[in-house]
Parts: structure tokens; C-alpha cells; sequence
């Protein structure tokens, strides 16, 4: 069975590792469906009450996201101001297109400076060479909602070109110089 008709009790695509078994791996229902049915609601009290505590989590509701073709979720977790660069057709299709096998997380570093963390991971997938993995170093930055003071993690996505200078102010509305926040991460 494709990963993509996943019902609620099968295990979640984020806890599918094709190189090692977990022991005891939660459901979709359990797992990243709140995450993703609390976007897809568009209540916002809701959403403040389902977002992700840290990047690890973030990147795995992002990448079962990916399996389940949810490309609204895929750009609502990216932040804020890349949204209107992402191209959700292309999103939707190279998900559609994609034979998922699992996901592998390498490491998960929770702080990098004061709002920043990064996740190493391997989502791997199938093709007519075998089984690939797309080997990547995330970065993931946590901002403040101004609104109502809360803090949610976002996806810093590096192939979104930004017109942004190193010494303007941040992109992820920190009070720091682009190139002390953010423009580490993406450079």
C-alpha cells in the first residue's frame, strides 16, 4: 500500500525508518494528524494549541506532511515572510511523484543561538535505481507571535531567494541584523 492512503490507525510516515525497526511507532492519529488537522481547520485557537514544541518534531509533521501530499501545511510552516516565494503546484507535485520509503532522523540539535535549531535527517524514498536518501541539514528559527505572544517553530527555507542584505533587519522579525539571525542559517 502507497503511503499516501494512510487511514488514521496505520503507522505515522514519520516513524517508518526502512533502515531500522521502532520499537513501539505511533499512529498518524497519534502522531502528526493533530498537527496537520489543526492547520487544515484554520482555527487559530486550535493551531496555537497544536504547533510544534521543537524543530525535531516540526521537521517530522513536515515530512509526513510531504508523504500525505499536504502542500498548505508544507507552506504554512515555513516562515511567514518566504510563503509567497513557494511554488505550491511544484510542492504538490514532487510529493505526488515521490515513492516515500521513511524517514531517518540523524540529529536533532534543540538550540543554536537564542531562537535557532537544526535537524539533520534522510528521507528516504524509492525510484528505478532502488531505494535513495534526500540527505539534508535543516534549519528551523522560533518567533514570537506578537499577536499573542506566543513562540512557534518555522522551516528556514534555503532555496527561497530573499532581497535582503546582511545588515537589514532579520526576516524572522527579531530585532537582529539579518546576517546574526537568520542569514547563518541561509547563507
Amino acid at each position: 500500500m502507497s503511503l499516501s492512503t494512510l487511514s488514521t490507525t496505520q503507522t505515522c510516515p514519520c516513524q517508518i525508518n526502512p533502515l531500522l525497526e521502532i520499537g513501539s511507532p505511533l499512529t498518524y492519529q497519534e502522531c502528526c494528524q493533530p498537527y496537520h488537522d489543526a492547520f487544515s481547520n484554520a482555527d487559530m485557537d486550535e493551531l496555537s494549541a497544536v504547533r510544534a514544541e521543537n524543530a525535531e518534531r516540526l521537521m517530522r509533521t513536515r515530512y509526513s506532511a510531504f508523504v500525505l501530499v499536504k502542500p498548505d501545511y508544507i507552506v504554512k510552516t515555513t516562515l511567514p515572510t518566504q510563503q509567497n516565494s513557494l511554488d505550491m503546484n511544484a510542492i504538490e507535485s514532487w510529493a505526488t511523484e515521490t515513492d516515500w520509503a521513511g524517514l531517518e532522523i540523524v540529529q536533532h540539535t534543540p538550540k543554536l543561538g537564542k531562537r535557532h535549531a537544526q535537524v539533520e535527517f534522510k528521507a528516504y524514498f524509492n525510484n528505478v535505481d532502488g531505494m535513495q536518501a534526500h540527505h539534508e541539514l535543516s534549519a528551523f528559527v522560533k518567533m514570537k507571535d506578537k499577536a499573542n505572544n506566543d513562540a512557534h517553530w518555522y522551516f528556514l527555507d534555503p532555496t527561497v531567494a530573499m532581497s535582503v542584505t546582511q545588515k537589514q533587519p532579520c526576516i524572522c522579525g527579531s530585532s537582529e541584523k539579518f546576517k546574526r539571525c537568520c542569514g547563518e542559517y541561509l547563507g
